[in-house]
């Protein structure tokens, strides 16, 4: 397929090698200038979709997605019946209804699918796909989600996939947490955090998520895999979207002061993890 890539950043750069590596025709596009061996780099959105099949967007935020669809130089200008916009980056559900409903309105179709698998995932392909989007549209893209990952959920309509992703992170964001007080609280009472994570390791409490950190935790390594200051983007969309329906989040309220204190104390940039060192000093 011709695919235009846009942005180039923790996942999106080692997504647009694999499709690359694929045999598909990849044009690429990044806010800071970046180049892909084997791509074509583009100078706008506009310009990397223009005659593209499928427009695949992997960016920071809500308001970065906007900019990229419909700012100046924006995705819209070059959008035509029969294209496919998939957007990858974790925004608000609300906001992803109304993206999709201006890139309909212009003939093409839209799909939220933002992902899970971390760095590691992205860079080997074992991404899981969590998407919300039409049943035939999404079937159109397989070939692309199997090039980049290892298994799709399609949770439901436009809208699903970025609604089931922030439940996701919010479950990350808590099982962290409770991660990080146990070191901290058994670190205090003398237990080597070794033999704690061993013992998590061999007991019901273990998860993908202390899988997958206690090697960094043990290094103190918080080289960014997740940034800290995305997380709390994703906790700030968790609460803006509870507020909407009315739902009460008691123990994210919580997660998010340390998160706020932890890019107080300089860690904006460092893995999520390095929350454990705000925990430590409370």
């Amino acid at each position: 397929m011709k695919i235009a890539y846009l942005g180039l950043g923790i996942m999106g750069r080692p997504m647009a090698v694999n499709l690359v590596k694929a045999g598909h025709e990849v044009t690429v596009w990044n806010r800071s200038p970046k180049a892909v061996d084997g791509a074509r780099t583009a100078a706008t959105p506009a310009e990397a979709a223009k005659g593209a099949d499928v427009v695949w967007m992997c960016v920071a935020d809500t308001k970065a997605v906007e900019g990229v669809l419909f700012g100046k130089d924006g995705v819209a200008e070059s959008l035509r019946p029969g294209m496919i916009v998939v957007d990858s980056s974790t925004i608000a559900p609300q906001a992803t209804l109304d993206f999709a409903a201006r890139v309909r309105a212009k003939g093409a179709e839209f799909v939220d699918a933002p992902m899970t698998g971390s760095k590691i995932g992205a860079e080997n392909a074992q991404l899981l796909f969590i998407v919300g989007g039409p049943e035939k549209t999404v079937a159109a893209l397989d070939p692309l989600f199997k090039v980049l990952g290892k298994k799709v959920i399609r949770v439901g309509e436009t809208g699903a996939g970025e609604s089931a992703k922030i439940g996701m992170n919010l479950m990350i964001a808590a099982i962290f947490e409770g991660f990080a007080e146990a070191l901290a609280l058994t670190g205090k009472l003398g237990v080597p955090p070794e033999k704690l994570i061993e013992l998590i390791e061999n007991s019901m409490i273990k998860s993908g998520v202390t899988d997958y950190k206690a090697s960094f935790v043990l290094k103190q390594d918080w080289s960014p895999n997740f940034p800290l200051r995305l997380m709390l983007k994703d906790i700030r969309l968790m609460q803006d979207a509870a507020k909407q329906v009315k739902v009460k989040l008691p123990a994210l309220t919580e997660i998010e002061k340390v998160y706020e204190k932890a890019v107080e104390a300089g860690h904006a940039n460092s893995d999520y993890a390095a929350t454990i060192e705000t925990v430590r000093d409370l």
